[in-house]
Formats: C-alpha cells, structure tokens, sequence
C-alpha cells in the first residue's frame, strides 16, 4: 500500500508558523535519489551503503521531545522486522547522534547527519529554510530503490503515521 501525504507543496508549520522547504519532492513510485550523509564516526554513507527494504526518518534534532519518542519507537518496532533497516537523518552533529543512541539505548535504527552538505534535505525536500533543520518526514523505499511510501507531516511537531510506516516496509519487497 503506498501513501503520501498531499499536502507537500514545498510548505510545512512548526508550531503553526509556516515554513518553506528546499529540495525536490519524493513521490511514491520513482526510484529514490542518492545521497551523502555522514556516519557517526565521520565517514561518508551514501545510499550505495544500503540495501534490503529501507525505512528513511527526517527529524529535526533527536535531542526533542518528539523526535525522541519517534526514534526510541522506530527502534523497537523494527526490531521484529526482517530485511528492513531504519535510518534517522537529521542535522545534529555525529557526535551528539552517538551521544544520543547512547543514553536512549537504541542500536536498531541507524543515525546519520546531514550537517556537512544538507545533501539528503536538498534531494528529499525536506531542508526547512527558516530553522536550518530537517523536516519531519519518512520514506520507505522497496530492496530495488523504488518508493513505496512518503509522509511529509504537515505539521512539524506532530509524530509520524507509525504503523502506516511500518506496514509499508513489511509489504515492500
């Protein structure tokens, strides 16, 4: 089952204040465009360094409330997941994502930055001008690279569609 939230338009809140994104729409159905993002040990990961179904989270900074909850809550549900990998991209530097999965226990979703080129904001569309952050979004993305899910969440505050997301990744092959 594919979704998408129709509400994109290059628009999100934070807050109820509106706020632009940067960067070219991802839509259900095209092949997801490759990346660079830096690992928590400061090595380039491309979208090359994956396979398998992929889970992709846009957060805007895992040391909030909200992001918080949606990663601790991703760890666990993946956890039961076979051939599914669930990556969190956000700007917080390496060193605090480490920090971070430290103290929170998690070791299932994999934490990358995008603070050195904002490459993974620009080809998903998720780079909020305003705040210089990441918007939150989630994309699955099938074992050929083919999109079979994307939820830009209108409002930046709110936490994602868990088990729209989760069932996308069991059925994507």
């Amino acid at each position: 089952t594919s979704f998408v939230n129709t509400s994109f338009r290059g628009k999100v809140k934070f807050a109820g204040t509106p706020m632009n994104l940067k960067g070219q729409e991802v839509k259900v159905g095209e092949v997801f465009r490759n990346f660079t993002v830096t690992t928590n040990d400061l090595k380039d990961f491309t979208l090359n360094d994956t396979k398998g179904v992929r889970i992709f989270l846009t957060v805007p900074s895992l040391d909030t409330g909200v992001c918080d909850l949606e990663v601790r809550s991703f760890n666990e549900k993946v956890q039961t997941l076979d051939n599914v990998t669930c990556y969190t991209i956000s700007l917080d530097l390496p060193f605090a994502q480490a920090r971070w999965c430290g103290n929170a226990g998690v070791d299932k979703v994999i934490t990358l930055s995008d603070y050195k080129t904002r490459n993974f904001g620009e080809v998903t569309g998720t780079f909020v001008e305003e705040l210089a952050l990441l918007a939150r979004c989630s994309f699955v993305v099938d074992s050929e690279g083919k999109v079979v899910f994307v939820e830009y969440l209108e409002e930046i505050t709110t936490e994602p569609s868990y088990d729209k997301i989760i069932e996308a990744a069991k059925n994507a092959k």
